[in-house]
């Protein structure tokens, strides 16, 4: 029971000043609970420890042996003088140079055989995000407006989604189709939903395309993700006849993997490029907001109204060395997680029908506290991969203590601060974040429990109040954001972390490989200057 009620917190909210009834001109107020995101960094699982070590260990073994053999190698030359070093190469070449050129062509063939066996390394050559038109635009009062005359809304389902908008974090210019007020309509239609996503991926595609000064044609890898629409053709079969790819083309469609699923089509994308070395990938993410609309009356499933928005991002990747020169990032990881065996987490986000047979998204109560135990998961797991030396040690050492030596506290579940295990640093291992802009709450609770400063969340709640939660895209606005304002430098790493149904949450890190400088073509050129705003 302590440990349901730690993962409550209450609110008292000003409800203004009664209209009619008995109390007719008092101030009314009402106590509001609700779950919060649960400080995952108060305990931490043994194995996914050692799974990011694992990881660690295997690509790390070579970064071990090579000094020790350096070390041997230069005792035995340091002993002896430059005259006689010569001297004994000459001599020993000179007896015997058949091994010596033996010697050589093994040292050749091994060294050659290594590093054509090594995985290539990805770089990210560019990336666009779509700019919706402004007719899309849509202030918070004007939602409330359209939705009221949509006629498809009950007056406490109104006032429901009014009081989400005024604290989703959500400014007044985000982007939503006008379809989904059209009263007595059906806007989730194939038509629709067609209608949608082609303008958003062919105007972000026409935009990658000739920044990166590449033809269609030359793209060897396609994977396009979007959650709730997934027509037949797919969406990757409507990209290539518009651009009329190659007939070779490696086509991928991700579906019903949520707001993660754009880093899972990284993964995918990086994968068939380590198969098929030599071309170019294409990462496309997008969602159809016509399809996460909901006409009806059950609150879990008026919360998406209030928080997705239109958006769409491409991405150009290749593996080819020779584009190291035009690169901007390399990728370092990924990091991905799943805990759809539980069930709480498997419907946490969820796809139905309610009571009037009307589909929408519905959202448990029970999913901040999902996604801290998935959070918590992946982060432990990614920990080992990037943190500096020493906050590993400090970390794991604090972490081996409370395992083998519990407390009274601990075995119950406390947050005792004399029991509170070191939280690492999370600011040592990167410069920049991109967390997902999925609400205002997560980002607050996310920032409390991973020690983050308002600088860190920048990108994501200006992501969040200029274009509002745009799904699987969003990390990449945020990472346009970022590079609109100056701030990317050579070396730099960038955290996008995204979570999404299932339940998942997935991290990429990428490394800048030179400075970036300010884009000439971004959707933040004409708003960048106003934020960060103030909260």
């Amino acid at each position: 029971m302590a440990k349901e009620h730690a993962l409550l917190q209450t609110e008292i909210v000003n409800r203004g000043v009664e209209s009619s009834g008995p109390d007719a001109g008092s101030p009314t107020f009402s106590v509001r609970v609700r779950r919060r995101l649960p400080d995952f960094l108060q305990s931490v699982n043994l194995k996914y420890v050692k799974l990011g070590y694992h990881y660690m260990i295997t690509h790390g073994i070579y970064l071990m042996t090579l000094p020790v053999l350096l070390v041997v190698f230069g005792a035995e030359v340091g002993s002896l003088s430059k005259e006689e070093l010569w001297r004994k190469v000459w001599d020993e070449a000179s007896n015997d140079l058949a091994t010596v050129l033996a010697f050589v062509a093994v040292l050749v063939f091994t060294v050659s055989v290594y590093f054509m066996s090594r995985p290539r390394a990805v770089y990210l050559i560019d990336f666009a995000c779509y700019r919706p038109p402004d007719e899309n635009k849509v202030s918070r009062e004007e939602f409330i407006t359209l939705a009221r005359k949509s006629g498809k809304f009950n007056e406490d389902s109104m006032a429901f989604q009014s009081r989400i908008l005024q604290s989703s974090g959500l400014g007044d210019e985000t982007y939503i189709p006008r379809s989904v007020f059209s009263p007595d309509v059906n806007c989730a239609t194939m038509k629709e939903g067609r209608a949608e996503t082609s303008a958003a991926m062919f105007a972000t595609l026409d935009e990658l395309f000739e920044k990166c000064r590449i033809r269609p044609k030359d793209v060897s890898v396609l994977v396009v993700n979007c959650s709730l629409f997934n027509p037949t053709p797919s969406l990757s079969a409507m990209i290539v006849n518009h651009y009329k790819m190659r007939g070779n083309i490696l086509s991928y469609n991700l579906g019903g993997m949520g707001c993660s699923a754009g880093v899972i089509a990284l993964d995918l994308a990086r994968d068939m490029l380590q198969a098929y070395p030599g071309g170019y990938g294409v990462v496309v993410s997008t969602e159809a907001v016509s399809f996460t609309w909901y006409g009806g009356n059950r609150r879990s499933m008026l919360i998406p109204n209030c928080f997705f928005r239109s958006g769409c991002s491409a991405v150009l990747l290749s593996n080819r060395r020779r584009d190291f020169g035009k690169a901007r990032y390399k990728l370092e990881h990924i990091v991905r997680t799943h805990k759809g065996a539980d069930e709480r987490s498997f419907r946490s986000v969820y796809q139905e029908e309610d009571d009037q047979r009307i589909k929408g998204l519905s959202i448990s109560r029970d999913l901040l506290e999902v996604g801290g135990h998935a959070l918590k998961t992946n982060i432990t797991t990614l920990s080992p991969l990037v943190l500096p030396f020493s906050e590993q040690l400090m970390f794991f050492a604090a972490m081996l203590y409370r395992h083998l030596f519990p407390t009274k506290e601990s075995a119950a579940n406390t947050s005792s601060s004399t029991n509170a295990p070191y939280i690492p640093d999370y600011k040592r291992a990167f410069e920049h974040f991109c967390m997902h802009a999925a609400s205002r709450e997560v980002l607050d609770q996310l920032q409390s429990n991973l020690d983050l400063t308002e600088s860190n969340l920048e990108a994501s709640r200006a992501v969040l109040h200029r274009f509002g939660n745009t799904s699987s895209s969003s990390i990449w606005y945020e990472l346009a954001y970022l590079e609109a304002k100056g701030k990317v430098r050579a070396g730099d790493r960038v955290w996008q972390l995204a979570f999404g149904s299932g339940f998942k949450c997935n991290s990429a890190v990428w490394k800048a490989v030179r400075r970036v400088k300010k884009p000439t073509r971004s959707p933040w050129l004409d708003s960048v200057d106003r934020y960060p705003v103030g909260r």
